[in-house]
């Protein structure tokens, strides 16, 4: 008890910047929680239901975006069309919750999250500085933010997941299921078919001055001074776990991988303590297990 007082500062400011409340308690939670007895696309059990439920999803997170970052055409897309500057953390709200309600709501709330986005992607549309167009709708783009955002959950749950084992084609067939929703053509299902389709982006990457303002931005996010220490910790990590390939690319060999893989399995370990359970879990575990509400 004496150690999950000491860390409640920790737990609440971490809380506020992933859902803007310091108790976690965020709308989307409040959604997945009904309506009482609903299915969803994945239950208890399910490999995505254990990835996303883990601490390690906040080294994948920084590890999805740095890896996105390398194609010109999706980066160009987040530059012009969204506010990560302005506003970091509410765009980390924003991806924390559609992960959420795709994960633990139920099908309606998931297929609803789906087409919010599909929604807004229609807006973000142009010209790339190497005058290529680009759009949110492309096959192409949303199947490279998909393979990346599979790969890093799935290689920081390997990494640094403390929540049980898993089958890693099954999670990459979970998420093959909201790849679909989303439009994304023929996404991989399997751990092998994950690999081979990230492998086959490589040709139409680059690293540019802009790619490098990009990933400074994310490996130095303006967090509360508190929380730097540790953000920093998970983000070198993360910078070490890209594809050996990517890490060619961006002329970077890690010198200390060992020890920051060490001191980042410590900094996430302190805050599965703090924070002690996703609340999205919880929600989505309560509206599981009560019964059918006979009026909806």
């Amino acid at each position: 008890m004496g150690l999950e007082v000491a860390l409640s500062p920790l737990a609440g400011s971490v809380r506020e910047i992933l859902s803007g409340r310091t108790d976690g308690a965020s709308e989307v939670a409040a959604a997945i929680a009904k309506p009482s007895g609903a299915p969803g696309w994945f239950e208890p059990g399910d490999p995505i239901w254990t990835v996303h439920g883990s601490v390690a999803t906040f080294l994948g997170g920084i590890r999805s975006l740095l890896l996105q970052a390398l194609h010109p055409l999706a980066l160009a897309g987040v530059d012009r069309h969204s506010s990560y500057r302005e506003d970091p953390f509410g765009r980390l709200q924003r991806t924390g919750a559609f992960i959420a309600a795709t994960t633990y709501g139920s099908v309606d709330l998931a297929e609803q999250t789906i087409r919010a986005i599909q929604s807004m992607h229609t807006r973000v549309q142009g010209v790339a500085p190497d005058g290529r167009a680009y759009s949110a709708q492309d096959p192409r783009l949303l199947q490279w933010v998909h393979v990346g955002l599979t790969d890093s959950m799935l290689q920081a749950y390997l990494d640094h997941g403390r929540d049980g084992e898993i089958d890693a084609d099954g999670y990459v067939a979970d998420m093959a299921v909201v790849g679909s929703a989303m439009g994304v053509i023929d996404p991989p299902r399997t751990y092998r078919e994950l690999g081979e389709q990230l492998e086959g982006f490589r040709p139409e990457l680059r690293v540019d001055d802009d790619v490098r303002r990009t990933q400074g931005f994310i490996l130095n996010a303006p967090l509360p001074l508190a929380l730097r220490p540790g953000y920093r910790v998970l983000a070198r990590a993360a910078w070490n776990s890209l594809p050996p390939w990517a890490l060619a690319m961006l002329g970077s060999t890690p010198r200390l991988a060992t020890v920051d893989r060490a001191l980042a399995d410590t900094g996430l370990r302190v805050l599965r303590k703090a924070l002690v359970a996703s609340p999205a879990r919880l929600a989505g575990e309560r509206r599981l297990s009560a019964e059918p509400d006979p009026a909806t």
